[in-house]
């Protein structure tokens, strides 16, 4: 079955949109998996219940089994940083599905309706850098880059559509072609070439039959009734009056 472009364009601008959708949830969820074992690690670290030995060989650099830098305020900064990600990752999902639209357009407008996804991909980019940037388990690496790859989709799908890219994708732009493909005419006639010939035959025997009426004296009458005059001053603009179809009395039938 072969679809219009743009079809196309709102199928594929929406895969692309499920797929970030998919990548922040998945990067929310393991944030929140890092968290917890980062604040176990911590906890075991300043009880005492770690491996001294591998600690003083070389890993001194972070707390082990954790993310947590082994420094002044480290585990504030670390545990602070996954809240940021946390919090990042959920206004990102409600920008995807557009929810609250006015909240976006108001307070954060460079994720409202009026802008592309461009700056969504750069944010996802950042988020998706910062969890790279340590070293983390393997699912949470993977679903990271997987967060990365599409911020650079979206940067892409910003950079070609511009601010257009998110009134293709949403489902109220079908309403709008629902009524470029209306027909503007009536059981398939033009009848605007008709009323034309009409009006201007009606002005060129109005004006044969009165030569000496102006155009002002025209303008200041008030109305011109439900006579001749009034036929053809509602034919001039375009009106047409038709006549009722003569029928016999009820009680003649």
């Amino acid at each position: 079955m072969f679809l219009p472009g743009f079809a196309r364009v709102f199928i594929a601008l929406n895969i692309v949109r499920a797929l970030s959708i998919v990548a922040l949830l998945l990067v929310f969820a393991t944030s929140i998996l890092v968290l917890v074992d980062d604040i176990e690690a911590v906890n075991a670290f300043t009880n005492g219940h770690f491996n001294e030995t591998a600690f003083d060989a070389g890993n001194s650099d972070y707390i082990p089994n954790s993310t947590v830098p082994n420094q002044t305020g480290g585990a504030f900064w670390a545990v602070l940083n996954r809240i940021f990600i946390i919090f990042q990752t959920i206004v990102l999902i409600l920008s995807e599905i557009d929810w609250p639209a006015t909240f976006f357009d108001r307070f954060f407008p460079v994720l409202g309706k009026d802008f592309g996804v461009g700056a969504l991909g750069v944010m996802q980019c950042l988020i998706g850098a910062s969890v790279l940037s340590h070293y983390v388990g393997e699912f949470p690496l993977v679903t990271a880059f997987f967060l990365f790859s599409v911020g650079c989709l979206n940067m892409l799908v910003g950079l070609i559509f511009r601010e257009k890219a998110k009134d293709k994708r949403s489902i109220l732009s079908w309403r709008e072609r629902g009524k470029d493909v209306l027909p503007s005419h009536v059981r398939g006639v033009d009848v605007r070439p008709v009323t034309g010939t009409l009006s201007s035959a009606l002005s060129r025997e109005d004006k044969a039959d009165d030569p000496t009426r102006t155009l002002s004296d025209a303008s200041s009458r008030s109305g011109m009734g439900f006579g001749r005059q009034g036929e053809k001053s509602a034919a001039l603009k375009g009106f047409l009056l038709t006549k009722p179809v003569e029928s016999l009395p009820k009680h003649a039938a």
